[in-house]
């Protein structure tokens, strides 16, 4: 089977749900069935996707959260407690799974996949369940890939019916948070079929998503007390509490650090979310799948197997839709 033939529907898909926001979605239109799976109390790039990918609940079929802790993020407990206050904050449905996944790494954790409560099986089972029970599931991964190749390396079946959708990596330069956090995780899905998309970082460099910057100021201005307004108000993970998304995202930004001039902070895993939504706000091809030596990139010419990379994101047209998505 040509795996990639799912990545081309899938694709067209993301152009068919593309619609101003507040239009009404036609009933004809297939929402995209979507697995998020996120560091989430790691900066603050986490929290603003997956709000964005809960405000936009016409074009996605989001079937479930999953988290995993990395170096920055602290335990899986407060990976697990930031994404429930997205959720809380966003009036995400009471019925929408939110999975506990790895703390460890891949290595650590594959030998164990016959017991019964190894590290991350609530998040790498319900993963496995719902790729088996869904058409063409699009996974967007914005942490380390731990849960990911743990579902894989448990059902190998599962590779033909999934799209992965990774932002990590400063490919073809080494180097890039979510990649050290699990290279052996990174490694084993590259040897595997499995259709894989890499939106790329690159830090410093306008080619990858550390181009989607946005200042303090821009959040206070579009997205100050924006959001729907909650009764039972949410305390944050800096303290305070908050009864709608967009002022506790001028909170996160309050006590986050800026950097360049104007002072901003790129919000990576945003773009891995609107680029499904809208795959024209970034340039993919395809290339021969590369090898992670020692932390370095080696590529591979002569590799049958090919990997998609995201680059040249539209800033501006990725930050406009997340301002013009919370209501």
């Amino acid at each position: 089977m040509n795996h990639w033939i799912i990545v081309g529907a899938l694709l067209l898909s993301g152009f068919a749900c593309q619609q101003p926001s507040g239009e009404v979605q036609s009933t004809s239109v297939k929402r995209i069935p979507v697995l998020f799976d996120t560091d989430a109390n790691n900066e603050l790039d986490d929290q603003h996707a997956l709000a964005y990918l809960l405000f936009n609940d016409q074009t996605f079929d989001i079937r479930g959260i999953s988290v995993n802790s990395t170096f920055n993020g602290s335990t899986i407990q407060q990976q697990y407690d930031e994404a429930r206050r997205i959720m809380d904050l966003c009036a995400a449905p009471a019925t929408m799974p939110l999975l506990m996944g790895a703390d460890s790494g891949f290595l650590k954790i594959r030998s164990h996949l016959d017991a019964p409560d190894y590290d991350g099986h609530e998040a790498v089972e319900f993963i496995i369940n719902e790729i088996r029970n869904t058409d063409s599931m699009v996974v967007i991964a914005v942490g380390k890939l731990t849960n990911i190749a743990l579902a894989v390396q448990k059902a190998p079946d599962i590779v033909s019916r999934f799209r992965l959708v990774w932002l990590g990596s400063n490919y073809p330069e080494p180097g890039e948070y979510n990649q050290v956090n699990d290279t052996a995780a990174l490694s084993f899905l590259l040897k595997t079929d499995l259709p894989f998309e890499i939106v790329t970082v690159r830090y410093g460099k306008p080619s990858g998503t550390d181009a989607v910057k946005v200042t303090r100021e821009e959040i206070l201005q579009h997205l100050g007390g924006k959001g729907p307004q909650m009764e039972t108000p949410v305390t944050g993970r800096h303290g305070g509490t908050f009864n709608t998304f967009g002022d506790y995202s001028v909170n996160l930004f309050d006590h986050a650090e800026m950097y360049g001039d104007p002072p901003s902070r790129a919000l990576f895993d945003l773009a891995a979310v609107a680029i499904v939504k809208n795959p024209s706000w970034a340039h993919l091809h395809f290339i021969p799948a590369p090898r992670l030596v020692d932390g370095n990139w080696v590529d591979q010419p002569e590799n049958p197997r090919h990997i998609g990379v995201w680059e040249d994101f539209a800033r501006d047209s990725i930050i406009q839709d997340l301002f013009s998505s919370v209501p």
